[in-house]
């Protein structure tokens, strides 16, 4: 029986107040890509939504808890979008805090959706420390991707549509950082599909939420070195590795080569646009074909915020 903080009841409900843009995505067999990576592959597409991520899902039902007022949260781009498109709706004054280095479309969007955003110098980890002092002096809530239970129960609405969408699925790959989306997916599929393996993918070059859940501790690391900014961190929060350790069935790291060789692939035969965290799940296949030959693998494409120059940097042959 799983002991994690989320529950399923809980899930369901909050489908209720989550903008029904954000819910019941795309989630389709990919014939063009079967060829190619040896496998019966599905996308489940989270970027057909107004900030083309999932995490939409998790903020609206933050935002519709508080109601009015002030938020803060650390971003690497996609939540500090998501929390200013929730929030900017209800009412609520929204703060981003995000490193200076991150990608530039992403902090415009949190900008044009009405966001204040204040940039700092170093990585996310700085940026989750800013925003804690803020909170902290301002008296606000904040926000914190993944160890807040309102972004693992949003995201595990994903959970819910799966099983309905892919009932003969074999694995779902999905891309590992803080853990919202890994932990709310998994804690789903291993109570209403205990036979789906679940397995998270995460950069080599940002590996510290996966050495965790390989040593069953909280290893930190003191750099990262990778292109996918959206799942890079480097102090895995241990509330969140408890309920990953009951839910995931692997954590597996990949290659920046085949992060990009995934973008392309994505692009060339399904035409979609996929930020690097969103090809992590290609990336896994194609570094062990062996493992998934003759399998049903579903894939969730869960962001497409990319700055043009950089994409077509990395998708150029």
């Amino acid at each position: 029986m799983l002991t994690t903080r989320l529950d399923t009841g809980r899930i369901r409900a909050v489908r209720r107040v989550i903008d029904p843009v954000f819910l019941d995505s795309p989630l389709y067999r990919c014939d063009a890509l079967e060829p190619v990576l040896g496998c019966a592959v599905s996308v489940k597409l989270e970027t057909a939504n107004p900030v083309r991520c999932f995490k939409g899902r998790g903020t609206e039902v933050i935002a519709d808890e508080l109601g009015s007022g002030a938020v803060v949260c650390a971003s690497a781009g996609n939540l500090g979008q998501a929390l200013a498109w929730s929030g900017g709706r209800r009412g609520l004054d929204v703060t981003v805090v995000a490193a200076r280095s991150a990608p530039a479309a992403k902090l415009d969007r949190i900008r044009a959706l009405g966001g204040r955003l204040e940039l700092v110098d170093g990585d996310f980890e700085q940026a989750r420390e800013r925003a804690a002092d803020i909170a902290r002096h301002d008296g606000i809530r904040l926000v914190e991707d993944s160890l807040d239970l309102e972004t693992c129960e949003g995201a595990a609405t994903i959970g819910l549509e799966l099983v309905e969408q892919a009932p003969s699925a074999d694995a779902v790959l999905i891309a590992l950082g803080g853990g919202a989306m890994a932990t709310g997916v998994g804690h789903v599929l291993k109570s209403l599909a205990p036979g789906v393996e679940v397995i998270c993918v995460q950069p080599l070059g940002a590996p510290a939420m996966t050495l965790s859940w390989r040593q069953r501790r909280v290893v930190t690391t003191e750099s990262m070195n990778t292109i996918a900014d959206g799942v890079a961190g480097r102090f895995p929060i241990p509330e969140v590795l408890d309920d990953l350790l009951q839910v995931a069935d692997d954590a597996v790291l990949v290659r920046e080569e085949s992060i990009t060789t995934g973008m392309r692939l994505l692009l060339d035969h399904a035409g979609l646009v996929a930020e690097p965290s969103a090809a992590l799940g290609v990336a896994a296949v194609m570094e062990d074909r062996e493992r998934f030959a003759g399998r049903h693998v579903v894939t969730i494409i869960c962001g497409s915020n990319v700055d043009p120059e950089a994409y077509r940097r990395w998708t150029s042959r």
